[in-house]
C-alpha cells in the first residue's frame, strides 16, 4: 500500500524559500502513468493545486505559482521535493503532498499525504 509522509520546517520568515519533501513508501516514483506533486490549503480557502513531477521526470506547475515553483525527484530515495521562493504570509497553509494516476491535476488524487502546516510570519 502507497503512503506518502510530508516533512519539513513549520515555519518559514517572509523572503525565503519554503522546502518541504514527501517520502513515498510503498511505491515507486518510476511508475507508468503516476504523477507526485502538492496542493495546499490556505486558512478559509479552497485547495489549490501547486505542481507534480510525473514518472518520467517532467514537471508540471499551477501558473499562478510556476515563476516561484520548482519540484524536484530523489528516486534512489523515492522522496520528491517542493521549493516555493519569495514566501509571503499569503503562502500560510496545510501542504500536502497527493499521487494522481494520470495528469489531470484538478481532479481528486488518488492519494494524500496527511499534511503539514508551514506559517510563513516573522
Amino acid at each position: 500500500q502507497v503512503q506518502l509522509q510530508e516533512s519539513g520546517p513549520g515555519l518559514v520568515k517572509p523572503s525565503q524559500t519554503l522546502s518541504l519533501t514527501c517520502a513515498v513508501s510503498g511505491g515507486s516514483l518510476t511508475t507508468s502513468n503516476h504523477y507526485w506533486g502538492w496542493t495546499r490549503q490556505p486558512p478559509g480557502k479552497e485547495l489549490e493545486w501547486i505542481g507534480s513531477i510525473a514518472y518520467t521526470g517532467s514537471t508540471y506547475y499551477s501558473p499562478t505559482l510556476r515563476k516561484r515553483t520548482s519540484i524536484s525527484r530523489d528516486t534512489s530515495k523515492n522522496q520528491f521535493t517542493l521549493q516555493l521562493s519569495s514566501v509571503t504570509p499569503e503562502d500560510t497553509a496545510v501542504y500536502y503532498c497527493v499521487l494522481h494516476r494520470g495528469a489531470v491535476f484538478t481532479s481528486s488524487p488518488l492519494l494524500r499525504g496527511q499534511g503539514t502546516q508551514v506559517t510563513v510570519s516573522s
